[in-house]
């Protein structure tokens, strides 16, 4: 069994035009046009990021700033 890691730092901009997830050097800007209210923009980044990574949404976890625009999401 493979139990290796990645770490991404994430940075979130909530309110954008359209949901989209960019590179931008070592950072993923994920772009998501849902409010910052009661965990609907940590889901919805874990949903872009899914579908980005195409991987499942359980194997991302946002281990650091949960309440934070920047953010550090675990893939196991």
């Amino acid at each position: 069994m493979n139990d290796s890691k990645k770490i991404f730092n994430i940075r979130v901009i909530p309110h954008a035009k359209q949901n989209k997830v960019v590179l931008d050097g070592d950072v993923l800007r994920v772009y998501t046009t849902t409010a910052p209210e009661n965990g609907r923009a940590n889901r919805a980044v874990i949903d872009l990021l899914s579908e980005y990574l195409s991987i499942a949404k359980s194997r991302i976890v946002i281990s650091k700033g949960a309440t934070s625009r920047n953010k550090i999401v675990v893939i196991q």
